[in-house]
């Protein structure tokens, strides 16, 4: 059994396998070669363990596990089961398995909604999972500028010039939401925040958001209001989207219920619209499992 951490994951997993991996995964959920249950939180004391757990047929089977604990710097735990020996294949230890796996579902998702001549940025948060996002999208864009905001001056400029250094892109952050997002071809909203970073008349029509953060009834980052701008909504889990502990953002509008699976858009059942397009990142379970396969295999 092969186990690493996280500079072991940095070092060997690169944007397009992973995006190729999602991609793998989405063909299975769409042929039905995909197990993909809703999140499973265990309650303990001061929080839960949540598992992701799935299978894609004849890659593998297993899960990851995080912990909502009042702790810092927890570890994550992805574990790969051979799909036909049931042998432990690898695990994988520490934070950027995940969150290279939902880069790379976002990178599939703009390849699949946003226009092929996308190459703007406009990047809201500057956390692993902003960073994670363009991780990704590089396997899919070449990307001719990215704006960067955030609130704090310090972490916005930081993160820019680290983009520079180590994605060669060329990056600038920038003092407002609106500077970062109006013009942009591609919006990504990657926060903590339980109000919304952005009006939706902001974001240009035609242009594709990704919002990755906050999405619940009373707490989400991005206005419901751009949903019922955009042409099409896709997610890349129905499923999850409807076992939120609290209600999903959409729910209870027209725009939920016309809300698609990116496999459907990926195998052509969906054709992309000449128009705004809104991707809702919620984790498809199965994706861990891929993503880390091709680290064990």
């Amino acid at each position: 059994m092969i186990v690493l951490d996280d500079a072991a994951v940095r070092r060997a997993l690169t944007p397009r396998a992973a995006v190729d991996a999602v991609r793998a995964t989405l063909a299975a959920q769409h042929a039905g070669g995909l197990s993909a249950p809703p999140r499973v939180p265990v309650p303990l004391a001061g929080g839960d363990l949540v598992f992701t757990a799935g299978r894609v047929a004849g890659v593998g089977y297993g899960f990851r596990v995080y912990d909502t604990m009042p702790t810092t710097g927890a570890d994550q735990v992805t574990v790969v089961f051979d799909d036909r020996t049931g042998e432990v294949l690898g695990a994988a230890v520490g934070t950027w398995l995940g969150a290279a796996r939902t880069g790379a579902i976002g990178a599939v998702a703009v390849d699949l909604l946003a226009d092929p001549a996308a190459a703007t940025v406009g990047l809201v948060g500057t956390g692993t999972q902003a960073w994670s996002q363009l991780w990704a999208l590089r396997a899919v864009r070449s990307l001719r500028e990215v704006r960067v905001h955030s609130r704090d001056r310090g972490r916005r400029e930081r993160f820019a010039h680290r983009c520079r250094a180590e994605l060669d892109l060329a990056a600038s952050p920038v003092g407002e939401a609106r500077e970062a997002v109006e013009e942009a071809d591609l919006v990504v909203l990657a926060t903590n925040s339980g109000t919304p970073v952005i009006e939706a008349d902001w974001v240009r029509p035609g242009s594709h958001v990704t919002t990755v953060g906050p999405k619940e009834t009373g707490r989400h980052e991005c206005p419901v209001a751009l949903a019922a701008r955009a042409g099409l909504i896709a997610t890349d889990s129905l499923d999850q989207v409807d076992r939120y502990a609290h209600p999903y953002f959409l729910t209870g509008t027209p725009d939920r219920a016309r809300m698609v699976s990116l496999a459907a858009v990926q195998a052509g059942e969906v054709a992309r619209p000449d128009a705004t397009t809104l991707f809702c990142s919620v984790g498809l379970a199965g994706t861990d499992v891929a993503v880390a396969a091709t680290l064990f295999t």
